[in-house]
């Protein structure tokens, strides 16, 4: 289903319903938690002030047993629940907790990257998966589009000289690049991060890249869930366990290792279960960040990225410079063509910046990568 589908939050104010006053109200119609009903919760939560009411109205009988599950993760009440019928609906009134907003999400967050501290680079488009929410359409039948390494050398010495800190090398898989090892060197100096599947880098040149490169280097790989069933169903059946040895790889040769899970909805249980997962085997939990789909590219539904709402961290790739990595595909996103020069790249963005923080009461939202 198509997030623009999904019932919407209705947004009226004060009102009475069958489970009592609330300052807001969800129809959830027969959507059920894992299914986008709690990303549709979570968002109305996080507008409301601690101990204002939220009503939610659902079909779906599966909610009476996931919706409590859910409150008592994220320290919610739920004050009340009435049934129309014993078939349904049922109406629930949830009192939000007098908690920092962003317990309310599994999503990590964070605030605004200074524009020109950090800056991503795909380092190619081909890739051994073709992952169902794949933000740049990445597969193994995708043209690679590699970055050239002599272009990379000179950005990435104008990064650093402008007082860049971070470089992030995504893709496609950076693995696939023949010359990945050359693309890291070039960023010495920067805090670097390959973003990978960790799935190709066992065997052969990709293991002598792998071993070659600087232990300073993190290795940010995908792992959606705590068991392979969620994981596989996006990315490929096998993909979990070749994701998790190729942690163990990362990690016995130095490797600091961060995992990023990406989700289309809200799911508290399954969070959890990842967490302790990722607990029993070592990694630390400022290594972790679970980020929601965004409606790009391969994804079909997910959360709506736009200039407006999403904040900038420019992106190069072989035909252009963008304004976040997960919108490459999407030409309304371009800041730049290529050749690219790092200097307008990033006024444009302060520019751009500039005019929208004049209306900040808008409000926007951090998607992280990283």
């Amino acid at each position: 289903m198509k997030h623009d589908d999904r019932p919407l939050i209705v947004p009226q104010g004060p009102q009475d319903t069958p489970a009592g006053h609330v300052k807001t109200l969800i129809d959830g119609g027969d959507m059920d938690c894992g299914s986008g009903l709690l990303l549709l919760i979570t968002r109305a939560m996080r507008r409301l002030e601690a101990g204002d009411s939220l009503g939610i109205r659902s079909a779906e009988p599966s909610v009476e047993v996931d919706l409590p599950v859910w409150a008592e993760l994220v320290g919610h009440q739920i004050v009340s629940r009435v049934a129309e019928t014993e078939q349904g609906p049922w109406w629930f009134s949830v009192a939000k907790a007098g908690v920092p907003a962003e317990s309310a999400t599994v999503f990590s967050l964070g605030g605004r990257t200074p524009v020109g501290s950090r800056l991503w680079a795909y380092t190619n488009f081909d890739c051994n998966l073709a992952c169902l929410y794949c933000c740049a359409e990445s597969s193994p039948k995708a043209d690679a589009r590699r970055l050239d390494v002599d272009v990379c050398r000179d950005l990435f010495a104008e990064f650093k000289a402008q007082g860049g800190k971070e470089l992030f090398l995504t893709g496609g898989e950076p693995f696939m690049h023949p010359e990945l090892g050359q693309l890291v060197e070039a960023g010495d100096g920067l805090s670097r991060t390959i973003l990978t599947n960790a799935m190709v880098f066992g065997k052969g040149r990709r293991r002598e890249t792998l071993e070659n490169i600087d232990r300073s280097v993190v290795m940010q790989v995908s792992l959606d869930s705590a068991a392979p069933g969620p994981h596989d169903k996006m990315r490929g059946a096998g993909s979990w366990a070749r994701a998790m040895d190729g942690i163990d790889l990362a990690r016995s040769l130095g490797f600091q290792v961060r995992v990023a899970a990406t989700m289309f909805d809200e799911d508290p249980v399954g969070v959890a279960a990842l967490h302790e997962r990722l607990d029993a085997i070592g990694i630390d939990k400022e290594d972790r960040v679970i980020r929601p789909v965004a409606d790009e590219g391969f994804a079909e539904g997910g959360v709506h990225v736009s200039i407006d709402n999403l904040e900038p961290e420019p992106v190069i790739t072989a035909d252009g410079a963008w304004w976040h990595p997960v919108a490459i595909t999407n030409p309304h996103m371009r800041i730049a063509d290529a050749p690219l020069v790092l200097e307008e790249i990033f006024g444009v963005v302060r520019d751009t910046l500039s005019v929208q923080d004049a209306a900040e009461a808008a409000g926007r939202e951090v998607f992280r990568c990283a």
